[in-house]
């Protein structure tokens, strides 16, 4: 291999992986501008070795250790901080990055730029979209649920009955979660109060208002209400 080409090969990769890195150093990872262009000219180092061996498989096993020996490098970019992980994109750069020099040391750098082009473009393109994507998730995750109270007043011989059927309403109603069922004597002896305390969201307050207006219907029942308790954010 003439001087020249080793040159022109080792400054492509090192320009492309500059330009991938740069975009990661403005975005203050720990892999930036340097660690990029690094990785680029190490893969296409050991990409052009293969062209002083006589072995024509050569270039292809070298590149094959690449991608091995990259991860190592990947992963000591990865860091987990509780219950998230940090560093994924970055390594996930550092192994595309590693291709791009495979490519220059190959003598492709028209696919080389090509896959420059395609990483920057992943990278600061798609962040737009992810970022917006997660927005729309954070805003249905954090949707204020509340604790409602389903009150029922009804004579002591009407008592299971209405807990019945109150369950038995509740749990053909999956966005209504059960958290408790039970009933409590009132001070005049002569009625009872069934309780239940069920987790829902604000826009279900017609399911609601559907089981108290069936079980005022049931013979014995003299009040039916329901209430809103506390706020749960989820």
């Amino acid at each position: 291999m003439e001087w020249q080409i080793f040159l022109v090969r080792i400054l492509l990769a090192l320009t492309l992986g500059a330009l991938i890195g740069a975009e990661r150093q403005m975005r203050q990872r720990m892999a930036g501008l340097r660690t990029n262009a690094l990785v680029a000219i190490g893969a296409s180092l050991f990409v052009m070795v293969s062209a002083f061996e006589t072995d024509p498989q050569g270039a292809t096993r070298i590149a094959s250790y690449v991608v091995s020996g990259i991860g190592f490098l990947g992963a000591g970019v990865i860091m987990r901080e509780g219950a998230s992980v940090r560093g994924l994109n970055t390594a996930a750069t550092l192994w595309c990055s590693a291709a791009v020099g495979v490519l220059c040391g190959l003598g492709h750098p028209l696919e080389a730029a090509i896959g420059a082009a395609a990483i920057l473009g992943t990278n600061v393109l798609l962040r737009s979209v992810s970022h917006l994507i997660n927005r729309q998730d954070l805003q249905g995750a954090t949707e204020v649920e509340q604790v409602y109270r389903l009150s029922i007043v009804c004579r002591p011989d009407d008592e299971v009955q209405v807990r019945t059927l109150m369950l038995h309403m509740l749990n053909g109603m999956p966005h209504l979660i059960v958290q408790s069922l039970h009933s409590e004597d009132l001070p005049s002896g002569s009625q009872l109060e069934v309780r239940a305390d069920v987790i829902s969201s604000p826009s279900n307050h017609l399911q609601l208002e559907q089981i108290v207006s069936r079980v005022s219907l049931e013979k014995g029942v003299s009040a039916a209400r329901w209430a809103v308790l506390s706020e749960v954010q989820i």
